[in-house]
């Protein structure tokens, strides 16, 4: 089982691009960093967390796919990605290319960690009917990876519609970069992955090795080896005891949560993890 590390940066946190180089220079697996585009001040959605005010580091989140382009460009082997991504906060066609500009220029080295969003408000002021925000990353998934994948493509859908086009750059991962969708564990979200994406982020820990039969069984279903599936839990406190759940229940990877905050604070995080890789 690889280990990673996730990061909500923002402006006042450690540079993603300096946690980047420090995290493969100590043998981590990946980086993962979160995406709000906005955070409307309105509170009618509560906090993920539970907590009655929402973090401050939501208002400040910097945009992943910039940050991560960036990180690239000091790194070689980490992998980089978003999680978790808002693809329904974006235009597919625009998103395509974005995101295959980041695997090329990371030599396909990029993660699309997703997920259906939390913020009504958020998704809303996008235009996003909250209640079919599932289906509208179903389509704009298919889509981009018409795009990633043909020389021409086309798409027409409810939602998303473009004529035979041509799009470069093509990602280096082929037939797309590595897709996973987080969530609880349930029949429609493993028939989303097992469709359209390579693994899954699952919320916490509970009931994974049992999920994980019926995953396997969605996956096999589409025609697809189960065995090339990730599964990935998210911004993790690590212990020796999660860590051996873990990996007796089958993850490939575990991301380990680090501070929101300065250098000095995530670097002792961050030092203090090392102990449980290999």
């Amino acid at each position: 089982m690889k280990i990673g590390v996730t990061l909500h940066a923002t402006d006042q946190t450690m540079s993603p691009v300096d946690l980047a180089r420090e995290a493969e220079a100590r043998g981590f697996h990946s980086l993962y960093i979160p995406e709000h585009t906005h955070i409307p001040t309105s509170r009618r959605t509560p906090a993920p967390t539970g907590d009655e005010v929402l973090a401050e580091e939501y208002k400040r989140s910097l945009d992943p796919y910039v940050a991560l382009a960036a990180a690239s460009s000091v790194t070689e082997k980490i992998l980089l990605g978003v999680g978790i991504g808002l693809v329904a906060q974006h235009d597919p066609i625009t998103f395509a290319k974005e995101i295959a500009t980041v695997d090329l220029l990371s030599k396909g080295r990029f993660v699309l960690g997703i997920g259906y969003g939390w913020n009504h408000e958020e998704m809303e002021n996008h235009g996003i009917d909250v209640r079919r925000r599932r289906a509208l990353v179903r389509e704009n998934m298919l889509a981009m990876q018409a795009l990633w994948k043909d020389e021409v493509a086309s798409f027409s859908g409810e939602f998303v519609s473009f004529e035979p086009s041509w799009q470069w750059p093509k990602p280096v991962q082929q037939p797309r970069p590595r897709v996973l969708i987080g969530g609880g564990a349930g029949p429609k979200l493993f028939a989303h992955i097992a469709e359209y994406a390579d693994g899954w982020l699952p919320i916490g820990g509970a009931g994974i090795r049992k999920s994980l039969d019926d995953l396997r069984r969605a996956v096999e279903e589409r025609g697809r080896d189960p065995k090339e599936i990730h599964v990935v839990p998210m911004g993790v406190f690590p212990s020796r005891e999660k860590l051996d759940y873990y990996r007796d229940s089958g993850c490939t990877e575990c991301v380990f949560r680090l501070p929101t905050a300065g250098r000095a604070e995530v670097m002792r995080a961050l030092d203090e993890y090392v102990a449980y890789l290999g």
